[in-house]
Order: C-alpha cells, then structure tokens, then sequence
C-alpha cells in the first residue's frame, strides 16, 4: 500500500516572546520544516497575504492582534481557512478552550511544550493537510475538464457558473442544509462532465439527434457519475449528475425515477438547468424572456415533466434577485 510522506511544510510561529519563538523553531527546523517567524498578530497575517504557510503556530496573547483573532482571520479566508492552526497558551482556562474552538482552532498546546508532543501534533496536522490539498487539486482537475466541455460550445458559455448560483439560491430559498447547499455549487460546475465522453458530432449538433445518437448523449450521468466517484468529497453530488435529466413522471433518463424519488437536489438542478437553457440564445432561437420561460415551464410542470413547487420557488427567486438589481 502507498505511504503519504509529508513534503517540507513551511510553519508560521508567531509569538511576542522571542525565546518561545526560538526554541519553537529550532525543534521544527530539526523535523525538517522551514520556519517564517512574527512577532505579533499583525506581523502573522502579513506573512499570510505574502508567503505559503501550510501550518500556524499562534500564541494566544500578543500585541496589536491576538492569536483569536489571527485564527479567526485566517479561518475567515476562502483562501487560508484550510490552514491548520494550533493554538498556544500558559493558561489553563476553559473559556480561553472554547474561545480557540469557536474561532476554528484545529489544536491547542499548553506551556511549557514538550518537543514530543509539538513534533507529533504538528505531523498529524501537516498530514491531513496534505490530504486536503490532494482533494483540492482532484477537485480542480474536474472543475477545469468540465469548464473545457463548456467551453466546447460557445451558446454554453457560463452556464456551469449560473446554475451553481441559481440552484444554491433555489436551495437556500427552500431552507436546505448547507451541505447540500454546497453539493449543488459544485454540480452546477460538473453536472455535465459526462459529455467528455459524447462525440464534438453528437454534442454540437443543432438538429434533431437520430435515436443511436440520443443514446450515446443519454448515457452522459452514469459516465459523469463514474468520473466523479472516487472523490469522497462529492458523496452528495454524484445523485445529482446522475439524475440531474430524470422528471417527475418517470419519462426521463437515465434511472426513469418518478416524483420524490428523484433527490430534490438533482430536482432543483434539472429546474434551474431548464429555465438557463431557455433564457439564453441556442443555434436555432434567441434567448426567451424570464416571463416566456415560465410560462413555458409551467406547460413543461402540466406535463409532468418539472417539480411545479421547485418552478414556482424559482421564480419567486428569480423576481427579488430581479427587483433587488433594478434597485441597485
């Protein structure tokens, strides 16, 4: 089985003491890290805007920012809040505990600090570290294949950006969990990934498809699904590329699932992908007004081939989103 070393990790101790800076770094220069050092929370978050820190060492009291609220800066910031942060204290205080935890803290170290336990506390944490940036990597590495098939077509352009917005602005108006939240942000950027395997012949074709190649398009969820699959991270998006095409009368593909045995996830993801397509130019029409493409959902809901109570929610998004642009 392969083993996960650690690569070189460059570690940030930030403490207004200098002997606690220098003994903390010695040890962690012996492990084989390279140490950037501050002398105050300014100092530290300074270091962060400039420098690649995979791992911080904050002491809780110092000048100008404590380590609080450096750690909640950092956790605050799309850009750093993976960024492992250890917390250092003289103080044994339940209140200074659970201050470290609501403001992200991942550990938390009480002076005087044994090189043993430093050393292995500091490995755990670079290790799930590395793990996170693998997964961040694979998941970028999917984002930009299914951005490439975008691209592919040029009536599609920005259409994996839209209905990640519309479809966490359905699910937000509807009250659902931010996990899901999340799962739909990312499936609106990879529902269509699938199409990596459908020919540039059958994927940009403007007419009608012959029965052969609408089964070859048709297959594009399960190949999706299959491409995403090993990815951990994405246990809550795979139902929606797989059913992202299925209705509510179980006419669609490729499971033939009927009403709520469609995950609402997948339900509020064929929705928005329903009203975008409608409300943008394709080769054969120009683009429909918001109003048009209600209208023509509804019919689509009478058919039974929408969720009348998603399309409905929709729309109420759709005009505040509207009102609120024509106020700005």
């Amino acid at each position: 089985m392969p083993t996960h070393e650690i690569k070189p990790a460059t570690i940030l101790i930030a403490d207004d003491e200098e002997a606690n800076r220098e003994l903390l770094g010695y040890i962690l220069q012996r492990d084989g890290c390279k140490i950037l050092l501050a002398e105050d929370g300014e100092e530290a978050l300074k270091l962060f805007a400039s420098q690649r820190i995979d791992l911080a060492l904050l002491d809780v009291k110092m000048p100008r920012r404590n380590g609080f609220e450096v750690c909640r800066a950092i956790k605050n910031n799309p850009d750093t809040r993976l960024v492992p942060v250890v917390l250092i204290t003289g103080l044994i205080n339940t209140n200074d505990r659970i201050a470290g935890i609501k403001c992200g803290a991942d550990d938390y170290l009480h002076k005087p600090i044994r090189r043993e336990e430093l050393s292995a506390r500091v490995r755990s944490l670079l290790r799930l570290k590395q793990f996170t940036d693998e997964l961040e990597s694979a998941e970028g590495v999917l984002f930009n294949l299914a951005l490439s098939i975008e691209a592919k077509d040029p009536y599609t352009e920005g259409h994996c950006a839209r209905l990640s917005n519309y479809s966490v602005a359905l699910a937000s108006a509807l009250g659902l969990p931010e996990e899901e939240r999340v799962a739909l942000q990312r499936a609106g950027i990879v529902h269509d990934i699938g199409n990596v395997a459908v020919p540039e012949r059958v994927l940009l074709k403007s007419g009608p498809l012959t029965p052969e190649e609408r089964e070859i398009a048709e297959r594009h969820p399960v190949v999706g699904e299959r491409i995403c699959g090993p990815l951990r991270s994405f246990r809550l998006v795979l139902p929606i590329i797989r059913h992202h095409h299925e209705k509510v009368d179980g006419s669609g593909y490729p499971d033939r699932l009927k009403g709520e045995a469609i995950p609402i996830t997948a339900r509020i993801m064929t929705t928005v992908d329903v009203y975008d397509a409608l409300t943008n130019d394709r080769p054969f029409r120009k683009a429909f007004s918001p109003e048009e493409a209600f209208t023509i959902m509804q019919e689509e809901v009478k058919k039974g081939w929408l969720d009348g109570n998603l399309v409905d929610q929709f729309k109420k998004v759709v005009a505040s989103s509207r009102s609120a642009t024509a106020k700005g």
